[in-house]
């Protein structure tokens, strides 16, 4: 027998090549099961990470990382996105820088244009449509003279009212208070060496567009100049040949104008303290006088039935007629166009290229008297408020009343009336439109031809409240 078959029958593992290859099958038989163990341990842990990545391929992305997907660009992309968002920033500068010139440039041609329209004498702005007629709860009464308000001024600023009566005092008010700031009393005649003042009925006055000069007329045919600020005495302009009944400074300079009784209009220079001209023509005492830029004045002559514009270089004039009875008041409304009243109770507005009246209003605060027997009201006071469709008109027809001059100035519609008991004297406008002041007496201005017992003596101030007006329908 040989050795191997000994070997096989003993069951002990052969030497050798064979031995070898037996060992060797027997470790890739355990390397098999062992793989079989292992695929059978670790199926299910590749099952389920395959599946978890087939979740994350299926789940929606989130936003942080789409943006940083979004933000991973090129450098070239990045120049290219940049540029962009430059250029898209200087053109909303360029827009804004446009849209704030265009805005400046329509506001300060609207300006000019209003500036071309005051200098022509052409600017009408319309605002009395929007007044609102005041409560008689609202008119503030200030008490203070013992005799009749003849006339009065408010300061360019609006903040304080003068006033003058036949009591010949003169009385600074404060619009906000109402309460007296200073009192210029009454000179008693040929006292000398006492505080300077009026002897006398004061008529009119009138103060310099600075606020700085203050000028006042009586019947004893002085002009006293005071300081407006503090009522000081500056000069007394002498000259005129009887009671001085009209005062207006021209707007802009020291230059004043006044006119008189003695039927003469004078030219002064406050700043200088001196007498410059005299002009002539009218044929009778003149009531009123009023001026604005143009160095010129217009005057109201009274009986003579005439208004008149003089032109001061020139040394000429021009004559107006329209009036029926003596014209005793007069107001600019601007540089080309005026409001005159009468004693035949007309209220006339005017053109300077016509000389006719554009508009005539007869009976304007309409008639008095027994039937059979009536008699229009005097028109004793006109106002406007410059470069405006707004005028107001008094009389002793216990009212004011409000106007609106029509387009061109050729139709004057009565807004409202102002319940005012007495003779309105003077009226006057703020600057601001704001208000109105009205110098209320028992008697006329100029005379004693009636006294109203149950009026008083006192400076009404009459607001003026504006409600804007609603566009009309499809404009």
């Amino acid at each position: 027998m040989s050795a191997t078959a000994a070997a096989r029958k003993r069951g002990k593992p052969a030497s050798g090549a064979g031995a070898g290859a037996g060992a060797g099958k027997r470790r890739r038989k355990a390397d098999s099961a062992g793989d079989r163990g292992k695929s059978k341990g670790g199926g299910k842990m590749n099952e389920e990470i395959s599946s978890d990545s087939e979740s994350e391929s299926l789940a929606p992305r989130k936003p942080e990382e789409e943006e940083e997907e979004e933000l991973e660009e090129t450098a070239q992309e990045k120049k290219l996105r940049l540029a962009k968002l430059y250029l898209e920033q200087l053109r909303q500068q360029e827009e804004e820088k446009a849209e704030a010139r265009a805005f400046e440039e329509d506001q300060v041609a609207g300006r000019l244009k209003e500036d071309v329209l005051e200098q022509r004498g052409r600017l009408q702005k319309l605002v009395a449509k929007e007044i609102q007629a005041p409560a008689s709860a609202d008119i503030r009464v200030l008490r203070g003279h013992q005799l009749s308000i003849t006339c009065l001024v408010i300061t360019p600023d609006d903040s304080a009212i003068f006033s003058a009566a036949k009591d010949c005092t003169v009385i600074k008010w404060s619009v906000e208070s109402g309460r007296k700031l200073h009192v210029i009393p009454r000179a008693k005649k040929g006292a000398e060496g006492k505080p300077p003042g009026h002897s006398s009925h004061v008529l009119c006055m009138a103060i310099s567009s600075d606020g700085k000069y203050l000028a006042s007329g009586d019947r004893s045919k002085l002009i006293l100049i005071w300081e407006a600020q503090s009522c000081q005495h500056l000069y007394t302009f002498t000259g005129h040949r009887d009671a001085v009944s009209g005062l207006a400074f021209r707007r802009g300079t020291h230059q004043l104008y006044s006119t008189s009784h003695d039927r003469s209009v004078k030219v002064w220079n406050v700043a200088e303290n001196s007498y410059v001209e005299t002009l002539f023509g009218h044929q009778d005492a003149v009531a009123a006088l009023d001026a604005l830029s143009r160095e010129c004045c217009v005057t109201a002559g009274g009986r003579d039935g005439t208004v008149r514009v003089w032109k001061i270089p020139e040394e000429s004039q021009l004559v107006f007629y329209g009036h029926q009875g003596s014209i005793d008041c007069i107001h600019l409304i601007n540089e080309e166009h005026m409001v005159s009243g009468a004693d035949d109770g007309s209220v006339a507005l005017w053109g300077l290229s016509k000389k006719r009246p554009l508009a005539l209003q007869r009976e304007a605060h309409g008639l008095r008297g027994e039937p059979g027997l009536e008699q229009p009201f005097w028109i004793s006071s006109v106002a406007a408020l410059l470069n405006t469709d707004l005028v107001a008109t008094g009389s002793h027809s216990s009212c004011v009343r409000l106007w609106q001059c029509g387009e061109g100035f050729r139709q004057l519609d009565l807004l409202c009336d102002i319940p005012l008991v007495g003779f309105i004297n003077s009226l006057k406008f703020s600057s601001s439109g704001d208000f109105l002041v009205a110098g209320v007496g028992q008697e006329h201005r100029l005379g004693r031809w009636w006294r109203i017992k149950e009026a008083r003596n006192s400076v009404c101030i009459i607001p003026l409240r504006r409600v804007p007006v609603p566009p009309a329908a499809g404009s």
